[in-house]
């Protein structure tokens, strides 16, 4: 019976052992993982690995573009009146800009496109809001928006010219209802995906009403409002386009939409190529100036962005 006693209890001890082990193993890992959060780098990353990893890629990739244009021109693929030669639209540039006409073509587009989207936005956001939170709204309005978020923004452009005439105001109609929509229904997106409990303790907290709005729905919706809002810019700024090209008047200047179809009218494919660069260039900017920041300023407010230790 001793010895019985005696292998049981040492049986006891033995797994009691193993357990004090995986214990510390596993507090071990845990003051690891602790320490790797605590040695991310917060300073500033150095040019030389900006220049790297987000300068170098994307010129590499406007390289390979021109070399295989270029490819292309000189083996005579296409005649030059349909491919111009990468050195025909610099000229084009060129032109343009010393003829200082190269800036008004864009600001002419962006301011529209960006005073557009803010409007959209002042009704979007308020829209989105009343869907989310009202079920009869929601039954009532909800397919709707989805709707007018499929429908091309091209559709709009005739019915708003002979309802507004051709000024500045039919632009920003076919903006508002090119845009609207995608906003609206990305904010929706983003409250549906709130946890039920978030909500909850808001109003257990006394967060009602815009309150709750402002400090609980809002934040919890940000990252599919975000993706509304990058939508909604896309569909202002290709219904602007759309409007500019269709709607031609001396009263509403030659942004680039209207640059793109002067291009055409004078059969001349170097300034349609020029066009076609500068909305490319618009829209790469906008999104790496205002869109790519907000986009990091919500993933590192929730702990998704980690930059690498040093």
């Amino acid at each position: 019976m001793a010895g019985t006693d005696t292998g049981v209890g040492a049986e006891k001890d033995g797994s009691t052992v193993a357990e004090q082990h995986r214990d510390a193993y596993g507090l071990a890992g845990l003051e690891a993982g602790l320490d790797a959060l605590d040695s991310v780098r917060s300073g500033r990353t150095p040019l030389r690995e900006t220049l790297m990893r987000k300068v170098l890629p994307p010129v590499t990739a406007v390289v390979l573009v021109l070399a295989g244009w270029q490819l292309l021109v000189w083996a005579n693929v296409a005649p030059d009146y349909k491919l111009p030669a990468p050195a025909d639209v610099w000229g084009e540039v060129r032109a343009a800009w010393l003829q200082g006409t190269l800036v008004g073509y864009i600001w002419t587009s962006v301011s529209r496109g960006l005073l557009g989207f803010l409007l959209a936005l002042a009704i979007g956001t308020p829209l989105g809001l009343l869907v989310a939170r009202v079920a009869f709204v929601r039954a009532a309005v909800g397919p709707v928006l989805s709707g007018l978020q499929s429908l091309p923004s091209v559709a709009w452009v005739p019915p708003a010219v002979i309802w507004l005439g051709l000024d500045d105001s039919m632009m920003y109609a076919v903006i508002l209802l090119g845009a609207v929509p995608s906003i609206a229904n990305g904010l929706v997106a983003g409250i549906d995906q709130i946890p039920p409990l978030f909500l909850r303790a808001g109003r257990t907290m006394g967060a009602t009403g815009l309150r709750g709005a402002w400090h609980i729905v809002m934040p919890g919706a940000l990252p599919g409002y975000l993706a509304g809002l990058k939508q909604g810019w896309a569909f202002s700024w290709r219904s602007l386009m759309a409007a500019e090209i269709i709607a031609s008047s001396p009263d509403l200047g030659v942004g680039l939409g209207q640059l793109l179809e002067n291009g055409r009218n004078n059969s001349s494919m170097p300034q349609v190529f020029l066009a076609i660069f500068l909305i490319l260039l618009v829209g790469v900017a906008i999104d790496l100036l205002i869109f790519s920041p907000l986009e990091r300023w919500v993933l590192r407010g929730r702990g998704l962005l980690v930059t690498r230790p040093a």
